[in-house]
């Protein structure tokens, strides 16, 4: 290698471990002012002397004079000459000035007008005049005039941007440089040689290397457990060829034949009885090849898995100084502690967690803690306290944002939400508490009455809950008026390897992540019950909402049985219980996004996974899910229909009926059912309705032509008809209008705003 492309090789390793280098400096000076000072200023002090000296090695003698005079700043801070509080700030904003000369190497060499005055800053606290370039020994200067510590001058202060737009400066406040590897990094000049051993076996690796392995992995996989399949297809023809030996063996014994033929015979049963025994060695070597392969392949994917992890400290390094500068610019105080920050997340998820973090830090310091004043009139310490608390369950990963403030009013958050018209007067009396806490998620609420540059332009938590479940998570918040408020971050720990439960409906497969799986039931008949107008099951002793899956992803019917099997799943602090026709297994997949425009976007999906038979299996997004299960059972809010109507419901689905039965009957009407179209026609012949909801799939007679036999029936014709199905094709739709239904409703966008629409219009 020439010399040149070995500076170049170097210069960019500068800039990496330099990078890194920077985020320790700002993690020590800030502690600068806390108990464990002494600590810190030696960690700062050794990582500022190895950077100028590597800085001075390679040229950089801007950034080398830079380091050389933030050090000449910490020794007189050590020294009592200067506060620590200017020191502090003088040295964080000098590190934003290393931050802008690594990417410009050439000012980084030379300087700039930025660096210049950031070293005459520099040497002004501490006392000392400005290093030469060169590196020569600096003389003291006059002692500056020691300003009072109450009339501290700090340098503005940058405020965090929105998240949405992070700009791309390293030490932005709340948005940290997004990190380049997808492995551990090893803390460079380690003191102790553990880190040392551990620097040495660390490297970088390119991420979309890593990410194209995860996909191998995950194919190899499926294929491994194909082969599983194979090997088992083939030891099953082996055993059929067997028996089939042994049926011709006994009839050649039933049948009298000559002598030479029967000694040939016996050459033939020798040699089969000799095959029979190498097939069956063959299947049981084969079969133990497999086995191992399938478990070292599982094994190399989940060493992937682990590889694509990135230590939450990669995006948490950047937040105490952070928290800092928001507290400052409102005159707060605020100590921020961080729990268990070496606990990995996916790469891939790096960017939404830090997004989802800087608003919920930004809220606690701006909504959540008070004033040091008033903190002190109510008993608590000046110095607010926020907590970041990370730990892994199972596949799942669980990080707590946790004040000591104010807390939540929830009274105060309905009448903000009826002042922006977001809920009625009606709803906001019917709320529950924790209903009421949960309308900080609404797009738009916010209870700052004016803009401010951290609140008050109507975006936060909303974009928490909606980057989050995008993920495949859940958000949860807790709150105590005068103590505090802490907001909890459930996530996937990995997107690339998923271990899901995978369920029937009809002939296709679907899969949930096990993470979100509580239980796995039989709805017995005695189970179930109607709260409120929907219908549940009992479920370790509370009622749980009970929704047949087919209908609501908008497929065919619903289950049949009389004790359907069903899947309880959790979202946050909902359950449901959601019916399907059949469980199939639990496995390990390999998730892979939705392709062509199929299903890319619909409702409910978040990817697919191939099966080791072939088939394609649908993960649905369990978030969604349950945004619809509670539209579905959602109280009416709307005042009652003045009339009470007899509805006769119509499907062979007994738990459709059950479903739908709840809607109607949510809306204040009697309901009656017919499993299919001729025990409906039956009824109708000897009771009065005034109105019939029927599904279109039924044996003996379908709704179809239910439909067309009730409109032709003078004495019945005039009841209203409206057609609930799964079909959802235009041409659907128009074969029961053209029968003479009066609406088509579709089962996958039925709610009670929906039907009572339309019952409205009709009745």
């Amino acid at each position: 290698m020439d010399t040149e492309a070995l500076k170049k090789s170097l210069l960019k390793k500068f800039q990496e471990v330099t990078t890194d280098r920077l985020q320790k400096i700002q993690l020590g000076v800030i502690d600068l002012e806390k108990e464990t000072a002494d600590q810190a200023a030696e960690d700062v002090a050794r990582e500022l002397h190895t950077m100028k000296g590597e800085a001075r090695m390679l040229g950089l003698a801007a950034i080398g004079q830079l380091a050389h005079a933030a050090e000449d700043v910490l020794r007189a801070e050590r020294e009592g000459k200067t506060a620590t509080e200017i020191a502090t700030d003088v040295m964080l904003r000098a590190c934003d000035v290393v931050s802008d000369l690594l990417e410009d190497l050439d000012a980084g060499s030379t300087g700039n007008t930025a660096s210049e005055e950031m070293v005459r800053a520099l040497s002004e606290v501490s006392g000392m005049s400005p290093p030469a370039i060169g590196g020569a020994k600096p003389k003291p200067a006059a002692p500056p005039p020691v300003a009072p510590p109450p009339a501290r001058v700090v340098a503005p202060v940058q405020v965090p941007a929105p998240v949405a737009a992070p700009p791309p400066a390293a030490t932005t406040a709340l948005a940290p440089r997004p990190a380049e590897s997808v492995a551990p990094r090893a803390e460079e000049d380690a003191p102790s040689a553990a880190k040392a051993s551990i620097a040495d076996r660390s490297i970088r690796v390119n991420v979309e290397v890593l990410d194209s392995l995860g996909l191998l992995a995950g194919d190899l996989l499926v294929e491994s457990a194909r082969g599983r399949l194979r090997s088992s297809e083939t030891a099953g023809l082996f055993e059929r060829f067997s028996r089939l030996g042994d049926r011709f063996l006994r009839l050649a014994d039933r049948v009298e034949i000559p002598n030479d033929v029967r000694t040939e015979l016996e050459r033939v049963e020798a040699d089969l009885h000799m095959l029979r025994d190498d097939a069956f060695r063959f299947v049981r070597r084969n079969g133990d090849g497999i086995n191992t392969l399938h478990g070292n392949l599982a094994q190399l994917a989940d060493h992937v898995a682990e590889a694509r992890l990135v230590p939450l400290s990669t995006v948490f390094d950047a937040f105490p100084r952070a928290v800092r500068d928001i507290a400052k610019t409102q005159n707060k105080e605020v100590d921020l502690v961080i729990e268990n920050a070496d606990i990995g997340v996916d790469r891939s998820m790096l960017a939404d967690v830090r997004d989802a973090l800087v608003h919920l830090l930004r809220n606690a310091v701006d909504h959540g803690l008070e004033s040091p004043d008033f903190r002190q009139q109510l008993g608590k310490p000046a110095t607010g306290r926020v907590r970041i608390r990370v730990r892994v369950d199972g596949d799942m990963l669980h990080i707590e944002v946790e004040d000591d403030g104010r807390g939540i009013d929830p009274e105060r958050l309905k009448q903000v939400a009826v002042g922006k018209k977001l809920i009625s007067a009606v709803q906001a009396a019917a709320m529950s508490e924790r209903e009421a806490v949960e309308l900080i998620f609404r797009p738009g609420f916010s209870t700052r009455e004016q803009v401010s540059e951290l609140s008050g332009r109507g975006v936060g938590m909303d974009v928490v809950k909606r980057k989050v479940e995008t993920l495949g998570g859940s958000v949860a918040v807790s709150s105590r008026q005068g103590r505090g408020t802490s907001v909890t971050l459930r996530l996937p720990q990995s997107l690339a390897l998923m271990k899901v439960l995978l369920v029937r409906l009809g002939d296709d497969v679907y899969g949930m992540p096990a993470a979100d799986v509580e239980a796995v039931m039989r709805v017995k008949p005695e189970d179930r019950l109607e709260v409120f107008g929907t219908l549940a099951v009992r479920h370790r002793g509370k009622p749980t909402a009970l929704v047949a899956l087919g209908p609501l992803l908008g497929l065919n019917g619903g289950n049949r049985f009389d004790r359907p099997p069903a899947v309880v799943v959790r979202h946050g602090e909902d359950h449901a219980a959601l019916v399907v026709d059949g469980f199939v297994d639990e496995r390990e997949v390999a998730v892979k996004p939705c392709g062509g425009e199929f299903l890319k976007g619909a409702p409910f999906i978040a990817g697919t996974a191939a099966l080791e038979d072939g088939r394609i299996a649908v993960l649905l997004h369990v978030p969604d899910i349950m945004t619809e299960v509670r539209r579905m059972a959602r109280p009416v809010t709307q005042a009652p229909t003045t009339r009470r109507l007899r509805v006769l419901l119509v499907d062979d689905s007994p738990i459709a009926r059950a479903t739908e039965g709840a809607l109607v009957k949510a809306l204040g009407h009697f309901v009656e059912e017919a499993q299919d179209g001729e025990e409906a026609y039956a009824k109708v012949q000897t009771n009065s309705y005034d109105l019939i909801l029927t599904d279109v799939q039924m044996p003996k007679l379908d709704g179809f032509s239910l439909t067309r036999r009730l409109k032709s029936t003078p004495s019945v014709a005039r009841i209203p008809v409206i057609i609930l199905s799964s079909l959802a094709s235009p041409e659907d739709k128009r074969r029961g209008l053209d029968a003479g239904a009066d609406a088509y409703l579709v089962k996958g966008e039925l709610g009670v705003e929906s039907l009572a629409q339309s019952i409205d219009r009709l009745t």
